[in-house]
């Protein structure tokens, strides 16, 4: 319960609901990066699988998996700096 205090202190300290606009986005922020390493954790966990089920095609496998965790990438990027946007309106 040691979040509560803090939660209340951002939103008291703000004024005009600036406190309430900095979590969001700090939230906004780490929800990309979560969800961008367990995309990229189950893609290379996924290609380990598949390597092991056929390694002739081990090159294959593994142009398709960084593509598809460059991808990913770029999508929690684009969620940070929206959550960067967000921050700097209030």
């Amino acid at each position: 319960m040691a979040i509560l205090p803090l939660l209340q202190a951002a939103v008291d300290t703000a004024g005009n609901n600036r406190g309430i606009g900095l979590m969001g986005a700090a939230v906004g922020a780490g929800l990309a990066t979560i969800g961008a390493g367990i995309g990229i954790g189950r893609i290379g966990g996924s290609m380990t699988e598949a390597m092991a089920r056929q390694p002739e095609a081990a090159g294959r496998i593994q142009t398709a998996a960084l593509i598809l965790a460059a991808l990913i990438e770029g999508v929690a990027l684009f969620g940070v700096v929206i959550a960067f946007v967000v921050q700097n309106k209030f």
